[in-house]
């Protein structure tokens, strides 16, 4: 039988991981947390689950995530968020690949998110497709931006679609997820500038917030998800006009 390791990033993470380790179990061989010196009970919450535990400075999510890959004992990686779980059907999918899980060089899922306590089935949050079990020596964590990091296979590569949803709890306020957005585009902005710099125009700051929105909630059919669907792709457009007037302000500056 195949062996996989399942790797997790973390910083005080004492309200999720739990529930991240337990969806682990009887899953995978190994479970590595690699902890940016967490101050609540993160470390101790892993050491009940037989959690080998590396201190490591937090390098950014890329070099971090790679970095945790290294310390892995097998090359087959699993590598979830600590404020991830797998799905009951997810866990039974990996099972019943993992005989032979050397057939394919990585396995997608989809990413179920939850917001304010409501699964989140549509706008652009679902299914929200991504590879996240994989082999190490194929594929490493890429981001040319440090933003939205993939899986970037090496040369050609064959991956699979596992049914059932990785649970991800994404935001438990508003205000969480509007202070979110406010350091994301920030971030997005500064990398624009320094990797691209181009100018602006005036007419995608008017149009493309409203697309966004447009396209998300009824086209995507986030209306579907009441209210809550409303304040996701209400937040989607406000972020993209957000980035914009950031990037401006930006090169205003320079």
């Amino acid at each position: 039988m195949g062996k996989i390791s399942g790797v997790i990033i973390a910083f005080n993470e004492e309200q999720y991981i739990e529930r991240c380790l337990k969806s682990m179990q009887g899953v995978v061989d190994e479970i590595v947390v690699i902890d940016s010196f967490s101050t609540d009970k993160t470390v101790e919450i892993a050491q009940q689950y037989n959690a080998s535990i590396v201190k490591h400075p937090f390098t950014g999510f890329t070099d971090q995530k790679n970095f945790a890959n290294d310390q892995a004992q097998y090359d087959y990686i699993l590598s979830l968020d600590a404020d991830e779980a797998l799905s009951d059907e997810l866990k039974q999918q990996i099972l019943h690949i993992k005989p032979n899980i050397e057939q394919y060089e990585g396995y997608s899922f989809n990413i179920l998110n939850n917001y304010c306590g409501q699964w989140i089935k549509h706008s652009n949050w679902y299914p929200g497709t991504k590879t996240r079990l994989f082999n190490r020596i194929k594929g490493r964590w890429y981001s040319p931006t440090n933003l939205h990091e993939t899986i970037k296979f090496e040369g050609a590569s064959q991956t699979k679609h596992l049914k059932g949803d990785l649970l991800h709890w994404a935001y438990d306020s508003y205000s969480e997820h509007h202070a979110k957005n406010d350091r994301y585009t920030t971030l997005a902005a500064t990398n624009f500038v320094k990797y691209k710099n181009k100018k602006i125009p005036v007419i995608k700051i008017v149009i493309n917030p409203f697309w966004k929105f447009f396209k998300n909630y009824f086209i995507k059919k986030g209306f579907l998800d009441g209210f809550n669907g409303f304040v996701i792709c209400s937040m989607a457009a406000y972020s993209t006009f957000l980035k914009y007037i950031k990037i401006i302000e930006l090169q205003r500056k320079k």
